[in-house]
């Protein structure tokens, strides 16, 4: 008999979801897809990438799910976020070419009253959660999680009775929300361990800082479900961006799973994830917010390998282990920031042909002909109009190698 294959802990980024809706925050769709190309060539496993049934996405998750087929975004699975109603799966397949869905629904006391005014009862949420379930079986989506909100204020043997009606009908695996950041490492260790134990499914953490514990939380909830013989998942954001206090940091996750002690042995992490990454991503991140990397976030921050104490700062030229865990080179941080004076070009909503041609060549990007050149430009032209910043190397690329679904991405026909 074959040896049984070591569980794992993936990431599942929920940025272009959760992160987006970050109060008086947003992207703009160009945005969301530089996010996802960046998030597949880091290794990430999943990215919830938008909300099928939202008229104004439909475009833009297409075009990203024509972009998984001519292997731009590939191998990541992109996957979508509804409600858990069977109208939602029925709009989702019919707007959209989406694959795979997480279906959410609310378990908690507090939140049943509180949002369903007293018009459902648990019965009626779990029996809510399997009509969406199979209708979304039925109408051919690959895989279906399904999302416990408020798992964390959830009564345990509920939250055991529900996840196993998800099982039984079809789920791929359970979401556990601690949509409060109510969690601390150990309940979250002990809720997920029973989770885990008693229903089989693989977990997915989904963790929020209201208590300043979401990378705690959501490594040791990881953790109890590797304890009790399931797959990982861990739903981050880049630079912790999301509601309120946000999700967890996608880098700081990363770092906690490689190197914190005793758990960096245990060598849990898919192997395909790539630190290398970070420094870009959380750059790109930052810029496409509008949000300053805080100076000691860690890993990317700019201090993050900082040292002015004159006990560290010798120290660390002694011999850098003596204060730092790992590498900045690691995380992609070997090339210095350069920082234009004096002349420079720009591409945006007004910009002329000859202006446009100049940023461009610095791109090592030629046209073929001014036709060509002119189609571009206007492309660029929207996407300023949308993103309202300048646009960056990664964008002006990709709406030169792929104009024709950078013009869907770009168009929302109200």
């Amino acid at each position: 008999m074959a040896k049984k294959s070591k569980n794992v802990i993936r990431i599942i980024d929920v940025t272009n979801r959760d992160g987006v809706q970050t109060a008086r925050l947003g992207l703009a769709k160009l945005q969301k897809t530089i996010v996802n190309i960046l998030l597949n060539d880091a290794g990430v496993y999943q990215s919830e990438f938008g909300f099928p049934v939202t008229r104004h996405e439909t475009n833009y998750i297409n075009a990203n799910l024509e972009l998984s087929k001519l292997g731009v975004i590939k191998p990541m699975v992109l996957e979508g976020w509804i409600r858990a109603i069977p109208q939602d799966v029925e709009e989702a397949v019919k707007l959209t070419n989406v694959k795979h869905l997480n279906i959410s629904i609310s378990t908690s006391n507090q939140m049943i009253k509180g949002k369903f005014g007293g018009r459902k009862n648990k019965d009626d949420i779990i029996k809510l959660m399997i009509a969406a379930l199979r209708k979304a079986k039925e109408k051919g989506i690959k895989t279906v999680g399904v999302n416990s909100e408020d798992a964390s204020r959830t009564n345990m043997n509920y939250l055991i009775k529900f996840a196993k009606a998800a099982r039984d009908n079809g789920a791929d695996r359970i979401r556990y929300c601690d949509t409060l950041g109510f969690d601390n490492p150990m309940s979250i260790y002990g809720r997920i361990s029973d989770l885990a134990a008693d229903v089989g499914l693989p977990v997915e953490i989904h963790c929020h800082n209201d208590l300043g514990m979401v990378i705690g939380n959501s490594v040791i909830g990881a953790k109890a479900a590797i304890d009790n013989g399931v797959d990982a998942y861990i739903n981050t954001t880049i630079n912790g961006m999301g509601e309120r206090a946000g999700n967890a940091d996608l880098v700081s996750v990363i770092l906690a799973l490689k190197y914190s002690k005793d758990l960096g042995k245990e060598n849990l992490l898919d192997n395909k994830i790539k630190l290398d990454m970070a420094w870009k991503i959380s750059k790109y991140a930052s810029y496409a917010f509008g949000v300053p990397v805080p100076i000691n976030q860690p890993g990317v921050g700019s201090n993050a390998f900082a040292h002015e104490s004159g006990i560290h700062a010798d120290g660390a030229l002694k011999d850098r282990r003596n204060y730092e865990l790992y590498d900045f080179e690691d995380l992609g941080r070997g090339e210095p920031d350069v920082i234009d004076t004096g002349r420079k070009i720009t591409a945006g909503e007004y910009s002329g042909i000859k202006g446009f041609r100049n940023v461009y060549q610095r791109l090592a990007i030629k046209f073929k002909n001014d036709i060509e050149a002119r189609q571009i430009l206007e492309l660029v032209r929207y996407a300023n109009v949308q993103t309202q910043k300048p646009l960056v190397e990664d964008e002006l690329k990709f709406i030169a190698a792929y104009p024709k679904i950078a013009k869907k991405i770009l168009t929302i026909t109200p």
